[in-house]
């Protein structure tokens, strides 16, 4: 597979901070630096990303490694409900690329990360889920205090002073085979679909 089908997860997470989809009347924000690397590098990746406690769109309590993330083909995107521009426009995006999938979209989870927290609670999450139209077992929207999000989002490169200041990028990867890479949200949908299939796909030689 091409190097960057196979972004090593240490030097995937430090990247994902350019904006393919700007937020109306803010500007692009400075590149984020990585967020420091846990003890033992990265190849642990519970470590990396945390068993944070976040609350999905249902307001069940997830540990966002164990019950999010692990062992699972994933599309990880920021989000904030109060916006009134790109985050719908992507979410609407991400549905198509769900109905893209058809039925080997129940082999991919997608999570959207709230970067307002102080206002997303699961209640607000799941009123963007209904108006969205995206009501899906496998779509997680998850929330948590700030202290909490702050953790989460610097693991996947989104410290950021404003909610409105997220990157609009996607993050696919095959957590368990360290498979990551980022696509940029105006991709068309069916290119979308495609990387996350060939994401499902077994790795050669393992």
């Amino acid at each position: 597979m091409r190097t960057f089908d196979r972004i090593a997860l240490s030097l995937c997470l430090g990247i994902f901070s350019s904006l393919a989809l700007a937020h109306e009347g803010h500007q692009e924000p400075a590149p984020i630096a990585p967020a420091a690397q846990p003890a033992g590098g990265t190849r642990d990746a519970k470590t990396w990303f945390t068993d944070t406690p976040l609350q999905d769109q249902n307001g069940q309590t997830l540990r966002f490694y164990s019950d999010a993330l692990q062992n699972r083909v994933v599309l990880v995107n920021v989000i904030f409900t109060s916006c009134n521009d790109a985050c719908p426009l992507i979410t609407q995006k991400l549905k198509e690329v769900r109905e893209v999938l058809g039925d080997k979209a129940d082999g991919i989870t997608f999570i959207s990360l709230t970067s307002d927290p102080l206002r997303d609670t699961p209640a607000v999450l799941k009123a963007y889920t209904l108006k969205q139209g995206v009501e899906d077992p496998h779509w997680l929207f998850l929330t948590g205090d700030k202290a909490q999000m702050d953790l989460v989002l610097g693991r996947i490169g989104q410290i950021v002073p404003t909610p409105e200041q997220h990157s609009t990028q996607l993050i696919v990867g095959d957590v368990a085979n360290k498979r990551w890479s980022k696509i940029r949200p105006d991709a068309p949908a069916a290119a979308i679909a495609q990387r996350l299939q060939l994401l499902t796909m077994p790795v050669v030689g393992r």
